[in-house]
């Protein structure tokens, strides 16, 4: 009897210790503490977004809040805070009130803008919770431009030096350092365009307002099945399946591999038990079948990883980017 009992003590504990949070794996749990109890969340919670809203990023991070609402029980209020190449809404979730009620989605920007001195502040500054998906950098021009592969880019842009304007993200942005690693490795001379996000570059691009973009596949993928905008190649080590028509960089002769993450992030402080139910949260809400058919839909490549696994990522992803971005003098000496 005794023994009976203590069996179903031992059950009762461990499905407590599983269940706990926001239905998160039992791997996320024990990781992040989701066995100690918390009424959290009381109220609904703001995640803000460093980015222009109809951008990638933009857009992968509603699905996914939309998802995790349904564990949360709260809503979840997507903040668009832009400006200074993504500095201004990574600065508002560092800065923010480590309650675990401002949430945000780092992107690799966070990574490229210190080696530019441009922020006081670097990945270490943040509690890196899941890492989200990654894309590839695809070049992409309008359906009338004068070339339709790589190669032709190439050789009209250095019968046209300085001619070609590539709009980007924001200077020093991922997009940047991929049209910039391409002129590198092509010997092409070009005029690098900014923006707020790749939206507006991707707008700019369909007005004929300039001649290529280097952003995602799934940033350009609307225009491009309406037949407003080709890709010429893509930033890969594979084919992207949507297009798989479209070749990579290296299939091309041109051996440049290069893209953008994002992921969700906390300001440092946060209580463990209020990171776990977010970190069991989102976890669930990446398994979730309407976001996951969604990012298929929309051509996005889920990448996820736990915060240890993503805190890793981080610190490897940023000494690359510093190495690229002094190979191509883009670091601030």
């Amino acid at each position: 009897m005794k023994k009976s009992l203590a069996l179903g003590l031992a059950i009762a504990t461990s499905l407590t210790m599983l269940f706990t949070g926001c239905g998160g794996t039992k791997k996320e749990a024990a990781k992040g503490g989701a066995a100690k109890k918390t009424n959290y969340p009381t109220k609904n919670i703001t995640m803000i977004c460093p980015w222009g809203a109809g951008g990638g990023t933009d857009t992968v991070l509603r699905a996914l809040c939309k998802a995790a609402e349904k564990d949360l029980g709260k809503t979840i209020t997507v903040s668009n805070v832009t400006g200074g190449g993504g500095a201004t809404g990574h600065a508002a979730i560092m800065k923010a009130k480590p309650d675990g009620y401002t949430i945000g989605m780092i992107t690799f920007e966070l990574n490229s803008m210190p080696p530019q001195k441009l922020v006081p502040f670097s990945y270490k500054d943040f509690d890196p919770v899941i890492r989200v998906n990654t894309d590839a950098a695809a070049l992409t021009v309008n359906k009338d431009a004068p070339y339709n592969n790589l190669k032709e880019f190439v050789e009209y842009a250095k019968a046209h030096p300085n001619e070609i304007s590539i709009g980007n993200s924001a200077p020093g942005s991922v997009w940047h350092i991929a049209a910039g690693l391409m002129a590198q490795k092509t010997g092409i001379k070009v005029k690098h365009v900014p923006f707020e996000g790749a939206a507006p570059a991707v707008t700019a691009l369909v007005g004929n307002h300039i001649q290529a973009v280097s952003v995602s596949v799934a940033e350009v993928r609307a225009q491009v099945d309406a037949g407003k905008l080709k890709i010429l190649g893509v930033m890969d080590t594979k084919r992207d399946p949507l297009y798989p028509n479209v070749p990579t960089f290296k299939e091309q002769g041109v051996d440049v591999v290069f893209g953008t993450w994002r992921g969700i992030g906390l300001p440092k402080g946060v209580k463990p038990e209020i990171k776990a139910k977010i970190v069991d949260c989102f976890a669930k809400a990446m398994k979730d079948q309407t976001f996951i058919d969604f990012t298929k839909k929309m051509g996005l490549n889920l990448a996820y990883e736990g915060p240890d696994d993503f805190a890793k990522f981080l610190k490897e992803n940023a000494e690359l980017v510093d190495k690229t971005m002094d190979s191509i003098g883009l670091k601030k000496k």
